[in-house]
């Protein structure tokens, strides 16, 4: 069996998992009943990209992030503010924020991408916090601490309001947006990008020594993490018609790190993985204790010590041992017999 698939292309693989990804994600959203499971799921589904964001920066350049929550809600406020304050479109002020958070993060990334180890999460930090200030500061323009209520038009990219906000339908346009947020960076970093990068995050001296730039992939990198944490505060903005100073902060940032390494980031949808399990836990635990977070601290400790590779990196191991005893069995009984 395994050499009849020998012939297929990374290429071929990706698309033949996305499909099925989108077909899960269909069956979930046509076979669920519960709006309330629903609008959990869509939560939990953009905060799955946010947490690919932020995992893929770690995958690509080894360094820890706690200010993506600036791209995070920095991406809602842009386009909040576009359409109500200077009445773009929807369709331009969400192409718009994604863009300008892009292009705002490929300069950043010249000066932080520089800073190594520790001193880049509390450069982060730093960023973050600045943004976090100013938005609850800048009461005229961003709301204050009240945030800001975004009156999306009536229709965008052709769909009604109306239709998107039905839950099964918001859901499945988030999920598709992970499923193809996972699949492009997939793409992308089968490449020779994605080897140049995996290069310079080894051995960034001896990446230089053979003539690899390294500044510049690794700007490429955090810009391409900033991007797609972008698309999360949009598709948040957009879920919630709000956007409040509270996405800003560091601790959005932990959170999002904290999924990360509970679902792995060695693998891209490792990530997406640990933030449906966090809110997953989120919302059972608290039926059952008033400090969840503790409780979820503690099976974090349990994951970080017993499986380092998160449950993502469990799953595969533990599909790997299945089909490695199948073929030990095989082999056993075509030597038997």
């Amino acid at each position: 069996m395994s050499a009849a698939f020998q012939g297929i292309t990374r290429p071929a693989h990706i698309a033949v998992a996305t499909a099925a990804a989108l077909a899960v994600g269909g069956l979930a959203a046509g076979g669920i009943g519960s709006d309330m499971l629903l609008s959990l799921l869509t939560q939990a589904t953009i905060f799955a990209i946010f947490a690919v964001g932020v995992g893929v920066l770690l995958r690509q350049n080894g360094m820890v992030s706690f200010g993506h929550a600036a791209f995070y809600g920095l991406a809602g406020y842009v386009a909040g503010i576009l359409i109500r304050e200077m009445g773009w479109s929807g369709e331009g002020a969400v192409l718009a924020a994604l863009g300008g958070v892009a292009l705002f993060a490929f300069v950043l990334g010249f000066v932080v991408v520089r800073v190594p180890g520790i001193a880049f999460g509390m450069l982060t930090i730093a960023i973050g916090q600045s943004f976090y200030q100013g938005a609850t500061t800048s009461r005229s323009l961003t709301g204050g601490a009240d945030g800001l209520h975004i009156d999306w038009p009536q229709t965008l990219f052709g769909v009604s309001l109306d239709t998107l906000f039905q839950p099964h339908v918001m859901f499945m346009v988030c999920w598709t947006a992970l499923v193809l947020c996972v699949a492009g960076l997939a793409l992308l970093l089968s490449t020779n990008f994605g080897a140049v990068t995996e290069a310079v995050r080894d051995n960034e001296e001896r990446a230089r020594f053979i003539g690899i730039r390294t500044l510049l992939p690794r700007v490429l990198v955090f810009t391409l993490s900033a991007f797609v944490t972008a698309v999360a505060g949009t598709l948040s903005a957009l879920n919630t018609g709000f956007v409040s100073p509270e996405s800003l902060h560091w601790s959005v940032s932990g959170s999002a790190l904290m999924m990360v390494i509970v679902g792995g980031y060695r693998r891209l949808w490792g990530p997406a993985l640990g933030a449906m399990l966090f809110f997953l836990a989120r919302d059972f635990l608290g039926d059952f204790a008033e400090h969840w977070l503790a409780i979820f601290g503690a099976a974090l400790i349990f994951v970080i010590v017993f499986a380092p590779d998160g449950f993502s990196g469990a799953l595969v191991g533990l599909w790997r041992r299945m089909r490695g005893g199948g073929k030990s069995r095989g082999a056993a009984a075509v030597q038997a017999n």
